[in-house]
């Protein structure tokens, strides 16, 4: 389960989409939105978690051995992995990372976010936060394409390119002028009037504040893996 923003990420990239499906954190908290509904009708989808509850197939932790992990799940292999906002809860997001891609298929794609700056939010616990190089590094096999990855905040549909810029929100408007974004202008001006006249003191010396920001990546796992038999599906992300 993920946020509207998830959801909208998915949904860009439904071309990416192969079947079966696996859902990492599928436990629907009442303020989630259903991947489900992303995925063609009738596609083999599973979703584990590790506590039961609405939308949990399977209770699995996914840091277990793999071997323990193979068997509870039949050995199968997926096209297409769901791993949205869950590293930040993992205690070993490592171990996790390494046995996500070896349930992926040869040429699968995972759809992965994680938190850059947020709120502490505990379900049950909140680890970790994490930057675009931290998740490559926790995904070695997988080819991220660098055009595909994006941050977002807690609005909804409000996206912007992976740079050195992740979660800035500056005291300047120029940057957001360029690119029309009308309602940061004002703002931003806003702030900075009142900073000015001394009313938002704590601001002092900060030249920017970071927004909540949530990085997402799409990855694939090469046809010539050693995972899992080849399948007929492109190497390279389109």
């Amino acid at each position: 389960m993920g946020d509207v923003n998830h959801r909208l990420f998915v949904e860009k990239y439904r071309q990416l989409l192969r079947g079966p499906y696996l859902e990492v954190g599928s436990k629907d908290y009442g303020s989630t939105e259903n991947l489900r509904g992303v995925v063609p009708t009738g596609e083999e989808y599973l979703g584990v978690d590790q506590e039961a509850g609405p939308g949990v197939d399977v209770v699995l932790d996914l840091t277990m051995p793999f071997e323990q992990i193979d068997a509870r799940l039949g050995g199968r292999r997926f096209g297409t992995i769901f791993c949205m906002s869950v590293l930040e809860h993992c205690r070993s997001p490592q171990r996790m990372a390494e046995n996500l891609t070896r349930l992926l298929r040869s040429g699968g794609v995972l759809f992965v976010s994680a938190p850059f700056a947020w709120k502490f939010h505990a379900y049950p616990n909140d680890y970790w936060r994490f930057t675009p190089e931290g998740v490559r590094l926790l995904f070695p096999r997988l080819w991220f394409a660098p055009e595909m990855g994006v941050w977002a905040t807690a609005r909804p549909g409000e996206f912007s390119p992976l740079d050195q810029q992740i979660g800035k929100i500056r005291f300047r408007t120029t940057p957001y002028r360029r690119q029309r974004r009308w309602s940061w202008v004002i703002g931003v001006a806003l702030v900075r009037l009142l900073r000015t006249a001394g009313l938002l003191g704590f601001l002092k010396g900060f030249s920017y504040v970071l927004a909540p920001t949530n990085i997402m990546m799409v990855g694939r796992l090469p046809e010539d893996s050693a995972f899992a038999p080849a399948e007929e599906s492109s190497s390279k992300l389109p």
